[in-house]
């Protein structure tokens, strides 16, 4: 538990996360403890969406992976890149036949 109040985000790890708050352009998604970052709506989906709340609702958990990182300190998200990873290691984990 306290590793992951002091741990700090790292660039292209996958997180598990709570959506603290959706917006027009995006959802911010809590990925450590007092640690948000924002999804921007063209990283929530493989197809394109309209509304954030079509994807995404305050509350929700979601796997989200670290884009970047800025100088600045906020935290670029992805869940679509996510989401294409656990897919990449579903296929490869599955034992072919």
């Amino acid at each position: 538990m306290i590793e992951r109040i002091v741990e700090e985000p790292e660039i292209g790890k996958i997180y598990r996360g709570v959506v603290k708050k959706v917006m027009d352009f995006g959802a911010f998604v809590e990925v450590l403890p007092g640690t948000d970052g924002l999804v921007h709506i063209s990283q929530l989906a493989e197809h394109r969406v309209d509304k954030v709340e079509d994807v995404v609702k305050e509350g929700d958990v979601v796997d989200v992976k670290v884009l970047e990182i800025g100088r600045d300190g906020k935290i670029r998200l992805s869940k679509k890149a996510a989401e294409r990873e656990s897919k990449e290691k579903e296929q490869t984990d599955t034992p072919q036949p």
